[in-house]
């Protein structure tokens, strides 16, 4: 993978104009945010933040370039090369953020983190089902509390059973998470650090879009 496609893979939290977070992005989105003057730049830095326009944004891509490039990634243009921001600010967007998680596929597996809830091994998506616990066929529903990941193996080991009658447990328990999972894995990789003083509370949520 080469240091383009690298920086393209980037995600972007964007806030709304009175600093709750909202969503999350792909750089391509972010960056034209700010191109349409729809957003700045919130660079975080030992506990506080500033904020950049991208004229601004560009001249500070120029120092960082040249005194400590390895501590960003980089999109480069013929005449620019521009760090990729990791926070953007919506300058007229001020809708509330949602407060729920929605209940789906993709918040499941990441929740899960990939790991197969009761082998305990971690597969690739395309290896993973959903296991609703209690079957669909004796009752149960799609809820937080009623579905899991589960291998291949483990999906037709377990059948229409209950965990219990096909001799097999629960890795962990589980339940609905306070905040969107993808945002949670993200937290845990060091270029996403400056996201978290923007997450703490409780009531602030992501929609992934």
């Amino acid at each position: 993978m080469t240091a383009e496609s690298s920086a393209l893979g980037c995600q972007v939290l964007v806030l709304n104009k009175h600093y709750m977070a909202v969503r999350v992005v792909n750089v391509k989105r972010a960056i034209s945010l700010l191109f349409r003057d729809l957003a700045e730049v919130i660079d975080c830095s030992d506990g506080s933040y500033s904020n950049y326009d991208l004229e601004s944004w560009l001249e500070v891509s120029e120092l960082k370039n040249r005194f400590n490039p390895h501590a960003h990634d980089w999109l480069h243009t013929v005449r620019l090369s521009i760090a990729v921001p990791r926070i953007v600010r919506l300058l007229f967007y001020d809708r509330l953020p949602r407060r729920s998680v929605t209940l789906n596929r993709r918040n499941i597996y990441a929740r899960d983190r990939n790991y197969c809830q009761y082998c305990g091994k971690h597969f690739p998506t395309n290896e993973l089902s959903l296991d609703h616990i209690i079957p669909r066929s004796r009752g149960g529903g799609a809820s937080w509390e009623n579905l899991v990941c589960a291998c291949v193996k483990c999906n037709v080991k377990k059948g229409g059973r209950l965990p219990r009658e096909a001799h097999m447990k629960l890795i962990t328990p589980p339940e609905k998470p306070k905040r969107s999972p993808v945002i949670s894995i993200n937290l845990s990789d060091g270029r996403y650090h400056s996201w978290k003083q923007f997450l703490d509370h409780a009531y602030w949520s992501v929609e992934l879009k």
